[in-house]
């Protein structure tokens, strides 16, 4: 899917849901250098009063802005992004756990040729990002 040539303000540009399975977790680990053990690991998790083991929040960040990258076709399109961590993606031993995510145009500034996505991301029905924006070139 390729993002049209024109977008309007409240435009739905993107949706996607992405299935996060304690392989993701750990390939991610592998990939970020991130290794800590809530991520992986029950025990430690429960150690530490957490409700089960943890996506990486930066991984759940990059499904976001994923999801607007695989819209526009091209990774070089995206000059920004932000989110704030407001819940954590709890992924199930069997299960995993389903990320969504809904993007609309916030602002489209066709002078300039550019536009705020605002990001919705949900998973087991609550908000996992706040604050969630990916600026991009229209151009």
């Amino acid at each position: 899917m390729t993002a049209p040539q024109r977008i309007l303000l409240g435009d739905t540009v993107a949706k996607a849901r992405y299935h996060v399975t304690r392989e993701s977790l750990v390939r991610y680990a592998g990939a970020s250098g991130d290794f800590n053990s809530i991520h992986y690991r029950d025990d430690v998790a429960d150690a530490v009063g957490l409700p089960g083991v943890l996506a990486h929040g930066m991984l759940t960040l990059g499904l976001a802005t994923q999801c607007v990258v695989d819209w526009l076709g091209d990774p070089a399109r995206v000059t920004g992004y932000r989110a704030r961590f407001t819940k954590p993606v709890i992924v199930a031993p069997d299960e995993g756990a389903v990320v969504e995510v809904v993007a609309k145009a916030a602002h489209v500034d066709e002078a300039e040729g550019t536009a705020r996505i605002d990001l919705t991301v949900t998973f087991d029905g609550h908000t996992v990002l706040g604050k969630s924006q990916v600026w991009i070139s229209l151009r």
